[in-house]
């Protein structure tokens, strides 16, 4: 259908307005970029997994041939992909010598070496999701969820980006959001990490800290697996890893502090989560929780860095794992407002938000009971 033809259809809302062609031309051109950046979601992907990226980092400008041994990889594929890389403006061509680069500056963010930095491994999610879209849309017309069992990757992708952070700013920018958190945890006290995945977080702090006691809780076999087995590699030995339903924390603490770590919204019950938290706190101890920086209005996040993996991450995942346990699916964008709320009717006496210079998609909320 031509412009033309378009331009001649009543839109059925108003008649006698022009309809506008110039508009329709420029959505076209946008929704054709949305799927070409989704496109190009896939090949970064690939680059991080193959370890292309990081072998183009550490080369010179180079031919598909020498790139493709470099990687040990098949070359006819990695041609195909340099020039997806090429058109993308993720990798630079010279034509006459048939060589290929990355440029430094793009390798600053697409490189293992990046650590936290590395976006490139936020890409391995748009393949995971895309995994699920005939559940959802079924989801649309029958309700229900998705249970998490459904995403076989998603474990290891976060695993990966947990660590990334743990390892990067944990000790030097969020343990020193709570004022004389440092001091207290090298002196010793008790801590709990609810929904702790593989237990990066609780590994990073047990080493630093060897006069705390951390005990982590969470509902996947494999991630306690691995977090045990990491403890056990670092020779940790004041670390404990418990597989458990977190909706229900009797018999555990008192804990001194309680971390949660973009967990909570992924819970099929966050208000009874929250309200155990409250409950296994001993006298005047802290609640920690990160969660993604975002308003409970949608409006307000029209701005907001990433706003559309946002909320695509929560209708595939997030929100639709937590429905399948008949829970609430608060989703990933529940939002500042909806979370301080929340945090106050679990028990909370005071609730205040922080943000940290090296995560730009957390909130983190510290609390404290009376």
């Amino acid at each position: 259908m031509t412009t033309a033809e378009i331009a001649d259809i009543d839109t059925g809302n108003n008649p006698t307005e022009a309809f506008d062609s110039e508009r329709v031309d420029e959505f076209a051109s946008h929704v054709l970029n949305i799927v070409a950046n989704a496109s190009t979601a896939l090949t970064l992907s690939i680059g991080h997994r193959t370890g292309l990226f990081d072998t183009m980092a550490g080369l010179p400008p180079s031919t598909s041939d020498e790139i493709a041994r470099a990687a040990d990889l098949n070359e006819r594929y990695v041609r195909e992909w340099l020039a997806a890389m090429l058109v993308s403006g993720i990798v630079e061509h010279e034509l006459g010598a048939g060589t290929w680069v990355l440029p430094p500056e793009h390798g600053a963010v697409l490189t293992r070496s990046a650590g936290k930095d590395n976006l490139a491994k936020l890409a391995q999610f748009i393949g995971l999701l895309a995994g699920v879209e005939q559940q959802v849309v079924a989801c649309f017309r029958e309700g229900g969820g998705i249970p998490y069992s459904a995403y076989t990757e998603f474990h290891a992708l976060m695993a990966e980006d947990s660590k990334e952070m743990a390892e990067g700013i944990l000790i030097t920018e969020v343990v020193p959001l709570v004022d004389g958190l440092a001091d207290r945890l090298s002196d010793g006290i008790t801590v709990a990490d609810i929904g702790c995945g593989s237990g990066h977080h609780l590994n990073v702090l047990a080493s630093m800290y060897p006069a705390s006691t951390f005990f982590g809780y969470d509902f996947a076999e494999e991630a306690i697996a691995e977090g045990r087995a990491a403890a056990k590699r670092r020779g940790l030995t004041n670390v404990e890893f418990h597989l458990r339903d977190v909706t229900d924390l009797t018999g555990t603490g008192p804990f001194d502090l309680v971390t949660a770590f973009d967990a909570i919204h992924d819970q099929a019950h966050p208000a009874a989560v929250l309200n155990g938290i409250a409950d296994a706190l001993a006298p005047k101890g802290v609640f920690l929780m990160a969660d993604i920086k975002a308003s409970s209005h949608p409006h307000e996040n029209l701005d907001l860095p990433a706003a559309a993996f946002l909320y695509g991450t929560s209708l595939m995942h997030c929100m639709t794992v937590s429905l399948a346990l008949d829970g609430a699916g608060l989703g990933a964008a529940w939002g500042e407002q909806t979370a301080i709320r929340m945090v106050r009717e679990a028990g909370f006496s005071d609730v205040r938000v922080e943000q940290v210079e090296g995560d730009f998609i957390n909130n983190y909320y510290i609390a404290t009971v009376p």
